[in-house]
């Protein structure tokens, strides 16, 4: 008899809320609330292994084995005007990182690099708050040399805050998903970033789903929110009802507000990786930017087998991340099949 069992069988009631999420999540399929993702939240890491366990088989019921992996490259790196507290391409901090552009060549030779890794997806990313004419003329001209080289990988973009026009024209441009992270909980929002809203953020979203693209949306972990504020950050999230969250681990920066913050402990975000799959059963969850800080190789694959389907693979954009050869071994090894691009059309 499991340790929940025994729990249940004491008490003559489903009081606990791992019992609680195998029959709503793993059986219904139906997320946890804010406060019972809080109660994820606080269990101790005596329960860890047991979270992480319904965590991975809630995956499995409702998305199966298959990880979708992908690539990113900044198209225009630096010199972005907000005030994001996290991130060194924000002009506004004293950071190493400087304003530059990558040339199309430079773009196709990236795409074409990550389709080699077997990867299905590869995101385009830029520093700004949204995009202007140049950008997206360069995104346009990125796109058809990609296609033209004969590169069939889904483009995806992340470039900011857009307005209607924008949204269309990348529907246009054939881009099927964009990323636009809410970052944090509504309610933290206002000390991580002043020079825009969460709800600027919430209507780009909007607008995107409603012009078809996929919506990819997450935020970073360990910016100085309360295990409240992660709760509510994961209800937000499925109440949005993303295609794809990303769940990025806070690289403190040097040069930006958070430089000194500590590294979020592994156990803690093994725990976060995990409720957030019991508060949204069916979308990918991708493991993103600050997981080999936070993590390393062991932690990598625990929450792989955690609940995580989807990893980036190679750099990120600022910051080194793990050679994809080692990422694909990994996965290998745990029995997890590469999302092929016939399943993802």
């Amino acid at each position: 008899m499991t340790a929940a069992a025994e729990r249940v069988e004491t008490t003559g009631t489903d009081t606990d809320i791992l019992a609680i999420a195998r029959e709503q999540v793993l059986e219904r399929g139906e997320g946890l609330s804010e406060q019972q993702i809080l109660e994820v939240l606080r269990l101790g890491d005596d329960r860890l292994t047991e979270l992480l366990e319904l965590a991975h088989a809630v995956r499995m019921r409702w998305c199966g084995p298959e990880v979708e992996v992908e690539g990113i490259i900044s198209l225009k790196t630096g010199g972005c005007p907000e005030d994001c507290h996290f991130c060194s391409q924000s002009g506004r901090f004293p950071t190493p990182v400087r304003s530059a552009w990558l040339d199309i060549p430079g773009l196709v030779r990236s795409a074409r690099e990550t389709r080699e890794t077997g990867a299905t997806e590869f995101c385009i990313v830029a520093a700004v708050r949204g995009p202007d004419k140049r950008l997206l003329s360069q995104v346009r001209e990125g796109i058809k040399a990609i296609r033209e080289d004969g590169n069939d990988i889904q483009i995806a973009c992340s470039l900011g805050m857009l307005t209607q026009a924008q949204v269309d024209e990348l529907v246009e441009m054939g881009v099927h998903r964009y990323n636009h992270n809410l970052e944090t909980a509504r309610s933290h929002f206002p000390n991580v970033v002043t020079s825009h809203t969460w709800e600027e953020r919430w209507e780009t979203l909007r607008m995107v789903r409603a012009a078809g693209m996929e919506v990819c949306c997450g935020g970073i972990i360990g910016m100085g929110e309360t295990v409240e504020q992660r709760a509510e950050f994961a209800a937000q999230l499925a109440e949005l009802g993303p295609d794809e969250c990303t769940m990025n681990f806070l690289i403190p920066q040097p040069g930006t507000p958070y430089e000194n913050y500590d590294v979020v402990e592994g156990k803690d975000a093994l725990r976060t990786v995990a409720a957030f799959r019991l508060a949204m059963p069916r979308p990918l969850i991708r493991f993103s930017g600050g997981r080999e800080l936070t993590f390393g190789d062991l932690g990598t694959e625990q929450g792989m087998l955690g609940g995580v389907n989807a990893i980036i693979v190679g750099n990120y954009l600022t910051n080194l991340g793990r050679p994809a050869a080692r990422d694909l071994q990994m996965l290998d090894e745990l029995n997890m099949p590469v999302k092929a691009l016939s399943d993802s059309l």
